[in-house]
């Protein structure tokens, strides 16, 4: 971690990263397969796949495809389980040279109460991100789609991570839905809880903005679906505009006023692409499909990042969150 004195010191809820680019869940092995051909001592922060109470095998293939403008998935939450993380990952995690958020998957609350709650007692995971686009088995809708279920989610959650930093991720919001995010922001932020740490919040200590984008694709000649799952997640360039506006209604509506950071998350492949979603309201920024097409992007958006801000004349990139000039 850099000194506060670095212009690129990021404070997230408390939790300081030496920078704001984050790697995020899912993109980058289960936690350290990136040193390979990235250091990782360089970015800000690894986000841990996604782990569930039990060992998934994921959807058949084809699960994964390239799209015009980006990617399409259906991993189906493809993982080792709680259990094996334990055993074989957690051990690693204390000697990673970077920040580590350990990302969490569930389809009850009790599920996600299990694995946050070993989450957090594992000796080097900084902060828990919650992944709550899965669908409630009870209810067949997605946690982050209804705010009286991610309420009573992130409060539960709360509850089992006294001591540790609890970042939720929210799925995208379409436009016309009865739910707009700032709803699913606000509940996140205010959902019971009492936290006994310091710097804690009763709900959402951060908020990553946003998830991949339903989607789909079809073959003309065959007529059936290219995903095995029939339908998908898109990521990459094609989502990030969404992403921007996501942001920007989040900080703008609640995130501001309640003074919680936001990740900001969706096409980010460039620095200028890291830097719109800064200053729509974003506090970090996390790349994940264009690291498949080039691992070494991160370090790439660092040294961008580093140059705008000597630019901007400023001396911290915090002075840039939410810096967009409007008439509004």
């Amino acid at each position: 971690m850099e000194s506060r004195g670095s212009p690129l010191t990021t404070d997230l809820a408390g939790l300081l990263l030496r920078n704001p680019v984050m790697l995020a869940a899912g993109t980058a092995g289960t936690l350290d397969e990136m040193g390979s051909v990235l250091d990782l001592s360089r970015v800000g922060a690894v986000v841990t796949k996604s782990i569930t109470s039990q060992p998934r095998e994921g959807n058949a293939t084809w699960r994964i495809l390239e799209s015009k403008a980006g990617m399409l998935n259906a991993i189906g939450l493809a993982n080792v389980g709680l259990s094996d993380f334990e055993a074989h990952v957690s051990p690693r995690v204390a000697g990673m040279p970077t920040t580590v958020v350990g990302s969490v998957a569930g389809f009850s609350v009790e599920d996600y109460v299990r694995v946050a709650g070993a989450m957090g007692d594992i000796e080097g995971i900084a902060a828990v991100e919650l992944n709550v686009s899965c669908p409630n088995v009870r209810h067949g809708t997605e946690f982050g789609a209804d705010p009286r279920l991610l309420r009573d989610l992130v409060g539960a959650v709360r509850a089992a991570l006294p001591r540790t930093r609890l970042i939720v991720k929210l799925s995208p919001v379409a436009i016309g839905t009865p739910h707009g995010i700032a709803d699913l922001a606000r509940s996140a932020i205010e959902a019971g809880g009492v936290p006994s740490g310091p710097n804690l919040r009763p709900g959402a200590d951060a908020l990553t903005i946003a998830n991949t984008v339903p989607a789909m694709a079809i073959d003309p000649t065959t007529r059936r679906p290219r995903l095995a799952n029939v339908t998908g997640g898109l990521s990459g360039p094609a989502v990030h505009p969404i992403a921007v506006k996501l942001v920007y209604d989040a900080y703008r509506l609640v995130c501001r006023d309640t003074g919680t950071p936001i990740i900001g998350c969706g096409g980010v492949q460039t620095w200028e692409d890291a830097a719109e979603l800064i200053l729509a309201g974003a506090s970090a920024v996390q790349l994940g499909t264009a690291l498949f097409a080039d691992p070494r992007a991160p370090l790439q958006v660092i040294r961008g990042l580093e140059r705008w801000v000597q630019r901007q004349r400023v001396g911290s990139i915090m002075q840039l969150v939410g810096g967009v000039v409007t008439d509004a």
